[in-house]
């Protein structure tokens, strides 16, 4: 009986030691898969923050590209009032050169003159303004402003025949049209066009005679 109870407890303690601090096998293998499972709440705590994460990130994305885009329109309004304030002055220089050739004036003056008129005009070219010259060019609406039309036997008819104010682009945007006259073709042509011969409302009719 002695024997018999001796190999029980040899047995128990073997169990014993099999598994740590004394569990039991079921229990150990039980903890080991919870602790593999990730709890339902936690997962969509994790799935919860990405979404606000990935939301955030679009939100700085939109704020960077609005406020780039709106510093890049206060740019150009900027550059845009500065250029219509200097496009007269720009206009001035070129009549007070091409008025100073016309009178004779020295040679060296006017070429000191075409030296300032072209130092300002590549410093606003390297801001994106653009001349628009229009002789001889098909007359565009959107870039011309026609002020009147002249007869001419060299120019075909709708093209400009004179510029007399030199339009400007800043980048794509029209600043200013440049003002032209047309051409209205040979003189002949125009008189044709322009003749119109009205029936002779002072004839009566035979029935009014009678």
């Amino acid at each position: 009986m002695k024997k018999k109870r001796t190999a029980q407890e040899h047995s128990a303690k073997a169990d014993r030691e099999a598994t740590p601090d004394g569990a039991p096998v079921e229990g150990a293998a039980a903890a080991a898969s919870a602790a593999t499972e990730a709890p339902p709440e936690e997962t969509a705590d994790m799935q919860a923050l990405k979404d606000r994460l990935l939301r955030l990130q679009a939100d700085f994305d939109n704020y960077r590209k609005r406020t780039l885009r709106e510093r890049n329109d206060v740019y150009r309004r900027a550059n845009e009032d500065l250029m219509q304030e200097l496009l007269p002055v720009m206009d001035h220089l070129e009549m007070g050169l091409r008025t100073a050739r016309e009178q004779g004036v020295q040679e060296g003056v006017c070429h000191g003159f075409q030296l300032v008129y072209e130092q300002l005009q590549a410093a606003l070219t390297r801001f994106g303004l653009s001349p628009v010259d229009a002789e001889g060019e098909p007359f565009d609406p959107n870039l011309h402003e026609a002020i009147s039309v002249a007869p001419s036997a060299d120019v075909p008819r709708d093209r400009v025949l004179v510029q007399t104010r030199r339009g400007y682009r800043l980048g794509d945007l029209l600043l200013r049209p440049a003002q032209v006259v047309l051409s209205g073709g040979p003189a002949e042509e125009e008189a044709d066009a322009a003749e119109a011969v009205p029936a002779d409302a002072g004839e009566s009719s035979p029935e009014t005679d009678a």
